[in-house]
């Protein structure tokens, strides 16, 4: 059977039945008794919250039960929203919920939500190998601005709709750059070598903010941010871009030095490097985070908006710092 075919086969082909299901009426003692009784198997990674006729309410983590009170209810411990898979659902189903949502394992219930299965990791090895890939694709993608998958089998009259409207974001934000270079006729009059290195710096600025970008969106899929996640990974992100900003400004005003002989444009274009790539990461890490607070999806929209942001930034630190400094 080739494996494409067997992706297509009901998940339960596949759903292992060593799940750990506990009734939400038992204390942690009493679970941890029932856990030694029922000799669960080797690869128990949550365990699965029931009622008395069998449905699915919740989801229990190993390491919150294991650590606590004793005297606790399961009801009181459980995570109440579960994501699951229905009986219905294939093999590729299950493989593609378990990439989208970076959990470990999944159950599988029936239309009455009584608990009938678990699919886990495991499966992502023992199926088709290119989904892994085919995730890098789609995340490639959505970092641009669509799915993939909404563009793969469509006409291209709607793939045309599905992407013109980003490709239009981009060409304003260059408007935009555009116009503000023109403001600034007379600072590249003095120095032809700011325009050389042009490109050099808009690329840096665009490179590190989808650096920073793509970090914040991996872990945008597994916590839930605030204020205090924010800061933390503030303080994470710019010593990282002192870093990244020091090392490119320092290369870049050095190659301008020894080329053209002017150290001064040099140490300009090396510090607005510096300037530009600070704000970078911070944008990489804020347009995410707020677009998600928005409940707009990140993966689709912080692509353009970063990049363009980004762009008028770089722009604005360049030629602010020479027309202040020639």
């Amino acid at each position: 059977m080739s494996s494409a075919h067997h992706l297509h086969l009901p998940v339960l082909h596949a759903a292992r039945q060593d799940y750990a299901a506990l009734n939400h009426r038992l204390s942690v003692r009493e679970a941890l008794q029932d856990i030694r009784t029922q000799g669960l198997g080797e690869r128990i990674i949550y365990f699965y919250v029931i009622d008395d006729q069998r449905r699915l309410i919740g989801v229990l983590p190993s390491r919150r039960l294991l650590t606590a009170p004793l005297d606790a209810r399961l009801s009181e411990l459980m995570d109440s929203t579960v994501i699951a898979l229905p009986d219905h659902a294939t093999i590729l189903d299950a493989c593609q919920l378990l990439i989208r949502h970076r959990f470990l394992a999944l159950p599988v219930v029936d239309e009455q939500q009584r608990l009938c299965g678990l699919v886990d990791i495991a499966l992502l090895n023992e199926e088709n190998p290119d989904l892994r890939q085919r995730n890098q694709a789609d995340a490639l993608f959505e970092t641009l601005g669509f799915h993939v998958t909404q563009v793969g089998n469509a006409s291209p009259l709607w793939a045309f709709r599905l992407r013109v409207p980003w490709l239009l974001a981009t060409i304003a934000s260059g408007t935009l750059c555009a116009l503000l270079a023109s403001l600034y006729e007379l600072t590249l009059a003095k120095s032809i070598v700011l325009a050389f290195f042009l490109t050099l710096v808009l690329g840096l600025g665009e490179s590190v903010s989808m650096q920073s970008m793509s970090v914040t969106i991996q872990a945008l899929r597994s916590v839930r941010p605030n204020l205090s996640w924010y800061l933390r990974s503030l303080r994470h992100e710019l010593p990282t871009a002192l870093l990244l900003g020091s090392t490119c400004g320092s290369l870049v005003a050095m190659i301008v030095w020894l080329w053209r002989g002017e150290a001064w444009t040099g140490l300009i274009i090396g510090c607005s490097i510096l300037l530009s790539l600070c704000a970078a990461c911070l944008l990489g890490l804020s347009v995410p985070t707020l677009l998600h607070a928005l409940r707009l999806d990140p993966k689709i929209a912080a692509g353009p908006v970063t990049l363009a942001v980004t762009d008028l930034c770089t722009l604005l630190f360049y030629f602010s710092l020479a027309a202040w400094l020639l």
